[in-house]
């Protein structure tokens, strides 16, 4: 892992196309700027925990008990 020590509106450049610029600095905050090609994908790290989640519990389910739940309100 790299880790770098920058400034409000200093940056850093990854693969020459990917720029991070630190935007703001608060008391326990970072806020940051991505600037990147349209087809580079870019997620929050907790949102691809919360889907791994969902994956992980729609696994644990039975398909019986999947089916119902997905036609729960087709049935009325």
């Amino acid at each position: 892992m790299l880790v770098v020590t920058r400034k409000t509106d200093e940056s850093l450049i990854i693969a020459d196309n990917i720029e991070i610029m630190v935007l703001e600095v608060s008391k326990d905050r970072v806020k940051l700027g991505v600037s990147a090609p349209k087809d580079i994908k870019i997620i929050r790290n907790e949102l691809i925990d919360t889907q791994n989640v969902n994956k992980d519990s729609s696994k644990a389910l039975g398909k019986d008990a999947l089916e119902a739940l997905l036609n729960y309100n087709k049935e009325d």
